[in-house]
C-alpha cells in the first residue's frame, strides 16, 4: 500500500517510465471495488476515464467526476463512501491538507484514498503516508502507473482484506432468514453502492436463486466437489449477475446427491471471495452441522434471525453464547427479530426477547405477509414489488450497520487534527 521512501526521495523518477518498460511490470487485477475519482483538470479526468478500460480494471466500478477535493467532501456529506477514492489536488501544500481534512470528516473508515497532487515534495508524501493516505501520485505518469498504484492497495503483501463476510442464520427453520438475506444484500448493492456476492450454502433446498428469480447452469456445488479446481476465476465464471453490484453463487437445490461435507470444504471459497469482493453474504441453513458451525465462527458479522416465540429464544440463546464464546475478539452475533405482530399468535415481546439474550434487536421486522408473498412469488426483491413500503427502510438501516457505513465518519479527523493545529500555528505567528 505505502511505496518505499527511497524510491520517493529519487524525485518519482519511476512515476516517468516508457510505456514499454510499464508493460513488464507485472500488476494483479483489480477486485470487484468501487472507485471514484474527483478531478481539476481534463488532463487527469481523460486519463482516469482510459485507465477504465484496461484488462485489469474490469472488475472495478469507476466514476468520473470534476470539482477535487471539494466537490468529493460535498459529495460524502450524506452518502456513503466508496471503496477508493481519488482526488487531484492543487500545488498549494496547506490548502491540499486543508483539504484532506474536510474529506476525511465525512469519509467512511474502510474507504482508502489517493492522492495527485503537484508537487514533487518527499516530506508532503511522507506526511500524507503518516495520515494515512494510501498513495500519493505526481504528473507525468501514465495509464498503467494509476492501474498499478490502485492495485496495490488491495494486492501487496500485507494489505487488509478486501472485503468481510457476513453470515445470516435462522434460529429455527421458516423465521425468514434467507429472505431478509437476500433483501440485506440487495440494499448494499444498490443502496450502499458495494459489490456483494450472495453465498446459498443450502445446496439441497436453497432459495437464492428463486428469490433473485436466477437460474444458472453452474454454481456453488461446481466449486465445492471440485476443489482442485477451485481459484479466482472459476469462483468468477460460477457467479450469476443479478445487477451491477450484486451477483449469486447459487445452490444446485436438488436431491440427486448428499451434501455432507468436511467442516472446512468452504474455507477455500469464503478466502477468495474475502479477498476479491467487498461484502460476502452468506445464506446459512438452519442445520448444526461441522461446516455451518465453522462458516458461523469464522464469518466477520454473524446475523441471528428469530420469531418471538419460546422456541426460537431457546435456540437463539443457546447459538448466540455459542458464538460469543467462540469469537471473544469480534463484534457480538446482531439479532433479528422478523414475522413479529402475526394476528392471534401469542408473542414475546420483542424487548423482553432481546434483554433474555442480552442483546438489543439490530432490526424489527413486521408480520407483511401479501407484502413478502407478492415478492417470493415473482422472484424479486422487497425494493422492486414494493419500492415505498418502509420495510426497505429497514433493511437499509440494516444493511448500513452490518457494513460499518452508518459508524461516526471521524476516524481519520484524529490523525489529522495534530497536523492542522501546527499549520494553523505558522499561520497565526
Amino acid at each position: 500500500m505505502i511505496r518505499n521512501i527511497d524510491d520517493q526521495q529519487s524525485g518519482f523518477a519511476g512515476r516517468a517510465e516508457t510505456a514499454a518498460s510499464q508493460t513488464a511490470v507485472v500488476i494483479a487485477s483489480l477486485p470487484r471495488v468501487s472507485i471514484q475519482a474527483f478531478c481539476e483538470t481534463p488532463e487527469i479526468a481523460r486519463l482516469v476515464e482510459q485507465s477504465t478500460v484496461d484488462r485489469r480494471m474490469e472488475k472495478a466500478h469507476v466514476k468520473v467526476q470534476m470539482g477535487g477535493g471539494p466537490a468529493a467532501t460535498e459529495a460524502y456529506k450524506n452518502a456513503p463512501t466508496p471503496n477508493v477514492i481519488v482526488i487531484e489536488g492543487d500545488a498549494h501544500r496547506e490548502r491540499l491538507l486543508e483539504t484532506l481534512q474536510k474529506l476525511s470528516d465525512v469519509c467512511d473508515n474502510d474507504t482508502k484514498v489517493v492522492v495527485i497532487g503537484q508537487v514533487n515534495d518527499v516530506l508532503l508524501y511522507r506526511e500524507l503516508m503518516r495520515l494515512g493516505v494510501s498513495d500519493y501520485l505526481v504528473p507525468p505518469f501514465g495509464v498503467v502507473d494509476l492501474v498499478r498504484s490502485l492495485s496495490e492497495i488491495f494486492r501487496a503483501p500485507g494489505a487488509d482484506p478486501v472485503g468481510r463476510t457476513i453470515a445470516f442464520v435462522g434460529a429455527k427453520g421458516g423465521v425468514g432468514s434467507s429472505t431478509i438475506a437476500h433483501n440485506a444484500s440487495w440494499a448494499m448493492a444498490r443502496q450502499l453502492k458495494l459489490d456483494s456476492v450472495v453465498v446459498d450454502l443450502d445446496l439441497a433446498y436453497g432459495t437464492a436463486g428463486l428469490n433473485f428469480n436466477q437460474d444458472p447452469p453452474q454454481g456453488i456445488a461446481e466449486v465445492v466437489f471440485a476443489p482442485e479446481r477451485l481459484d479466482a476465476a472459476l469462483v468468477d465464471r460460477m457467479l450469476s449477475k443479478c445487477t451491477e453490484q450484486l451477483s449469486l453463487l447459487a445452490a444446485p437445490a436438488t436431491l440427486d446427491r448428499v451434501y455432507d461435507f468436511h467442516e472446512d470444504v468452504f474455507d477455500p471459497l469464503l478466502e477468495i471471495l474475502r479477498s476479491n469482493v467487498p461484502c460476502s453474504v452468506l445464506d446459512v441453513p438452519h442445520v448444526w452441522t461441522a461446516w455451518s458451525k465453522r462458516a458461523l465462527i469464522a464469518a466477520d458479522e454473524v446475523v441471528v434471525v428469530a420469531s418471538p416465540d419460546l422456541a426460537n429464544l431457546r435456540n437463539a440463546k443457546n447459538l448466540i453464547d455459542l458464538l460469543k464464546a467462540a469469537r471473544p475478539n469480534d463484534s457480538e452475533p446482531r439479532l433479528i427479530l422478523n414475522q413479529v405482530g402475526v394476528p392471534k399468535r401469542s408473542e414475546i415481546k420483542p424487548g423482553d426477547f432481546a434483554q433474555a439474550l442480552d442483546l438489543e434487536a439490530a432490526a424489527i421486522i413486521p408480520f407483511e405477509p401479501g407484502v413478502f408473498g407478492t415478492a417470493a412469488n415473482n422472484g424479486q426483491m422487497i425494493a422492486e414489488t414494493a419500492p415505498s413500503n418502509k420495510i426497505n427502510e429497514i433493511f437499509v438501516d440494516l444493511a448500513k450497520k452490518l457494513t460499518g457505513k452508518n459508524e461516526t465518519k471521524r476516524a481519520k479527523r484524529t490523525l489529522l487534527e495534530p497536523l492542522m493545529a501546527r499549520l494553523n500555528r505558522k499561520k497565526a505567528g
